[in-house]
């Protein structure tokens, strides 16, 4: 299992290795970080705690490395992404088993997400070679006032190494989502895992490892943010960042500099419910987008912003389903389980006794053991609040009562993030221009907020990130274009030969 058969090369007995240079190595700082089990709250593993020397050499390796992949043929840099995508699926439970025990993914969802990630390596691979296969050819007089005296060709280029700083939740699946357009594109990649998530992706690097990348190619360095965070982010050896996770992006985009980012930063994500809906459709959505994973999701149902007409009947019916849920261990496939770390339950705790000191009413008893928290609806929720507008990414989920399509599409808006909204009517109209008014990169309609699938667009606006995500969307944003201008002596014109004078092709025309 982890740690073991193939992936014992990864392990030295104590500490789990860093990768660079295409081999696994123990840091010279002789230092490691623990990773705490959210169930335990003890010791899982440790990871090395590189230091910015190793860094710099990292970097030095990437970049050189990044120089001859991208004289790669693109069929050959999918070849690879497909074999590596088959051995991470291949290779699904030591890696889900680590996603169990260092964030307490529940045991199914982690299998759930290790196959969904090879599936992305996979399609990155097939979307890299039809996209990046075709250029563009333009020419002059298309423009007033020019003569076809010009050819342009236009082709996407790699940028050079992309760092890649993926989130606890999701430490496989949005790594590879970074790891696979970097690497079709003809770029480098230096992952950075979250410490809560490190050895899931130490492992899913190693499965790119036996697909046989070329070394210094891929590299991945553990360690504390506050000694190589900065160092990372702000390394002039970096052309592109490619970041999920809270407020630390926000402090990363001012550091960076004049590089492409990529960035989604969380959200706030408000469930509009109208009094045509179908309140059973919206309920079972409320509980999976709401609670599915703890609600440790950025795409989490965050606020019920519900017409009051239908407030009572649509609480009662969440009520219930909440009733229903698992509270429990991991392995045990618990709906609810731990949720990440001590501080963040802590966190949450604060948002909960915050609503009850003001006023709201708890559909449920609030429960916490540990890092274990009941799942908790809180009704009659007010903008007075803090968990009216904080995101709690935990089981915590509360409502707020409307009496006007305006009402809802104003809280909606006045939030700071705007990463995802959905809205729950049977008029098509009213929701398309519900849809319209809401200011979030994406809106589903009768349907809780998703990233999936993996190909589709996903994009915040306001402090929810910059950029758009999405197999397409990152290939193309992990290029740049170049531009090729052939510059004709005369001007020409197809099926225009017999106009063109001898001395412009020479006297034997």
């Amino acid at each position: 299992m982890a740690g073991n058969g193939v992936f014992a090369e990864i392990f030295d007995g104590e500490v789990y290795k860093y990768y660079s240079e295409g081999e696994w190595k123990k840091s010279s700082s002789g230092k490691s970080v623990a990773i705490i089990n959210p169930t335990t709250r003890k010791t899982q593993y440790r990871v090395q705690a590189c230091n910015q020397e190793e860094v710099n050499k990292v970097m030095e390796i990437a970049k050189s490395a990044q120089k001859l992949w991208a004289k790669t043929p693109l069929w050959k840099r999918a070849e690879l992404l497909h074999k590596a995508a088959a051995i991470l699926k291949e290779h699904k439970a030591p890696i889900a088993e680590c996603l169990v025990k260092e964030i307490a993914k529940p045991a199914k969802d982690a299998v759930t997400e290790v196959v969904r990630s090879g599936d992305l390596v996979s399609y990155c691979a097939e979307e890299g070679v039809r996209i990046l296969g075709e250029g563009k050819f333009l020419v002059s007089d298309s423009f007033p006032g020019n003569e076809r005296t010009k050819y342009c060709l236009t082709s996407k280029i790699p940028l050079g190494v992309i760092l890649a700083i993926p989130p606890f939740n999701y430490p496989v699946n949005l790594a590879v989502s970074k790891i696979a357009p970097a690497l079709i594109a003809g770029n480098s990649i230096v992952l950075k895992p979250p410490t809560q998530g490190a050895v899931s992706a130490l492992h899913m690097v190693h499965c790119f490892h036996l697909a046989g990348f070329p070394k210094g190619l891929i590299s991945c360095v553990t360690g504390k943010g506050s000694e190589i965070g900065d160092f990372l982010t702000m390394h002039p050896g970096v052309d592109c960042i490619s970041f999920t996770g809270g407020d630390t992006g926000i402090a990363i985009s001012k550091k960076a500099g004049m590089i492409p980012l990529q960035m989604e930063l969380g959200g706030k994500d408000a469930c509009i419910v109208l009094e045509d809906a179908d309140l059973d459709l919206v309920a079972a959505n409320i509980i999976k987008g709401g609670f599915s994973y703890s609600g440790q999701r950025c795409t989490a149902v965050k606020v019920v912003l519900v017409m009051e007409s239908v407030a009572d009947s649509l609480v009662e019916k969440v009520k219930a389903r909440v009733a229903k849920l698992t509270v429990g261990a991991p392995e045990d496939d618990s709906d609810i389980t731990p949720v990440v770390t001590e501080s963040s339950a802590n966190f949450i705790e604060g948002l909960v006794m915050d609503a009850k000191e003001k006023g709201a009413t708890f559909c449920q008893e609030y429960k916490r053991e540990g890092n274990l928290i009941w799942p908790l609806l809180l009704d009659n929720v007010r903008p007075d609040m803090r968990i009216a507008w904080e995101e709690p990414f935990g089981p915590v989920l509360p409502v707020i009562r409307i009496n006007s399509i305006e009402e809802g599409i104003h809280h909606c808006n006045a939030s700071n993030f705007g990463l995802q909204g959905c809205v729950f009517t049977k008029d098509i109209n009213k929701a398309i221009l519900i849809s319209d008014a809401m200011e979030t990169g994406t809106v589903q309609i009768n349907s809780a907020p998703a990233r999936g699938p993996d190909h589709f667009p996903f994009q915040g606006i306001k402090d929810s990130g910059i950029g758009s995500q999405g197999v397409t969307n990152s290939i193309n944003m992990m290029t740049k274009v170049k531009t090729t201008v052939i510059n004709l002596p005369t001007p020409s014109y197809t099926m225009g030969t017999k106009s063109i004078s001898k001395g412009a092709l020479g006297s034997k025309l």
